[in-house]
């Protein structure tokens, strides 16, 4: 089922297969189509748009070499929209304008089939609703950079210019996706073998892919403008925790080390421990909720987790080693040195080289031996701070995914990779 595309000013009905029309004829600039992983733009929105999929889709909205873009939420259930629309819900509004517009395809059930006969069938289905969409928009042959393994995998996308998926974790090892764990194995052996360009946030998850077409490492960024200026206000709940203080921020789930960080809090009880954000799993923070300088906090907004990470001594990277975070670029240690704090991290391939202020140990019982090292560090000079943010941006991060769908070669090897 297609309810069209929310949009400014639909253009018409276009062909849109011919794959030897440039989407940007001789302006220098070209069509695209983004689609979202699992959530929708109204999810990103509720959240803050902080999300790396999130970001780009901020990039592709006000970039210069995007004209028109069709932005897509994965399939969506008809009865769920239509209880939602008769209780009185609506969506974010999406700023469309001519050639720019939003699209969500819907179906009768809920959730994405889990065997891989059912995926390959939503996949055709998505790709034709997506295919129409934007033809409606008027868009031309256009690029398609995919968040989600499955579009990627499943949708043949064969009126695109060129397809690229966006791998911002392996999905194959997010326990909230393990239903779908084998269809998504399948979908990244289709976007190997079909030689789809990837891009993703480590090395660790290409070589899981092993894609035959481009791919690129682009790890994970940071917004220089929530990172300006003098160092903020402390929020009130942090003011009431004594310093030393050493941050952690992120799901609070079966990554977090709680052992490690029992031993942590045992080793110096003058160190406290705040553990900032959603508590995904309970059993995760229990046995160390009751810890006296372990301090469990719920999530706050982007203001507030700025204004916390500059207010903090140090930060941490506290995970268990799993091929879930082996393959992870963590957002939260960008953001970290952007703040100007130093880093205790467990010593993952993505995080090593990023900054000499990151220290790392094997695990995180061996944070204690390194946190005197750590707190000499104290805050980052401000020339240094600024000048990490500005080579760290999300939008330095952008240009290269942009690169890589448009086929702009510069720095990549031979074998497809950079």
């Amino acid at each position: 089922m297609d309810p069209g595309v929310s949009t400014g000013e639909a253009g018409p009905l276009r062909g849109i297969g011919d794959r030897g029309a440039d989407s940007g004829g001789d302006s220098g600039m070209s069509d695209f189509v983004f689609t979202f992983t699992f959530e929708t733009y109204d999810d990103a929105v509720t959240r803050g748009m902080n999300r790396p999929p999130d970001r780009l889709l901020a990039t592709l909205l006000d970039h210069p070499r995007v004209d028109g873009l069709l932005v897509a939420n994965p399939h969506r259930s008809l009865l769920k929209r239509g209880a939602k629309k008769l209780l009185g819900g609506g969506d974010a509004p999406f700023p469309a304008r001519e050639r720019v517009g939003l699209h969500t395809p819907l179906r009768l059930r809920a959730s994405d089939p889990v065997d891989i006969g059912g995926l390959r069938a939503a996949g055709q289905d998505y790709d034709a609703s997506l295919r129409r969409a934007a033809a409606r928009l008027g868009l031309r042959t256009p690029h398609v950079i995919t968040a989600s393994p499955l579009v990627a995998g499943f949708a043949p996308l064969d009126w695109a210019a060129s397809v690229t998926y966006y791998a911002r974790d392996d999905w194959t090892e997010l326990p909230a996706r393990r239903p779908w764990w084998p269809g998504i194995r399948e979908a990244y052996r289709q976007i190997a073998t079909r030689g789809a360009s990837v891009a993703a946030v480590s090395q660790q998850i290409i070589d899981r892919i092993e894609p035959i077409g481009p791919a690129r490492v682009v790890p994970n960024g940071v917004e220089p403008a929530e990172w300006a200026g003098e160092t903020p206000a402390e929020p009130d709940w942090l003011a009431t925790i004594p310093r030393p203080r050493a941050l952690y921020v992120g799901t609070l789930d079966s990554r977090l080390d709680t052992a490690g960080l029992r031993v942590l809090a045992d080793a110096r009880p003058e160190l406290q421990i705040v553990l900032l954000g959603v508590v995904g799993e309970e059993a995760a923070v229990a046995s160390i909720a009751s810890v006296p300088n372990i301090h469990v906090r719920p999530p706050v907004g982007r203001a507030p987790l700025v204004a916390a990470i500059r207010n903090s001594d140090m930060c941490l990277v506290a995970h268990n080693r799993t091929r879930l975070t082996e393959a992870m670029s963590p957002l939260k240690i960008y953001e970290y040195l952007a703040g100007g704090a130093p880093v205790l991290s467990i010593d993952l391939e993505p995080v090593r080289g990023i900054s000499d202020r990151v220290l790392l140990t094997q695990d995180v019982a061996g944070f204690a031996e390194r946190l005197d090292e750590a707190l000499a560090h104290g805050p980052a000079r401000e020339d240094d701070r600024l000048r990490f943010v500005g080579e760290n941006s999300w939008r330095s991060r952008h240009e290269q995914i942009l690169d890589l769908a448009l086929g702009v070669r510069a720095g990549v090897t031979g074998d497809g990779r950079s």
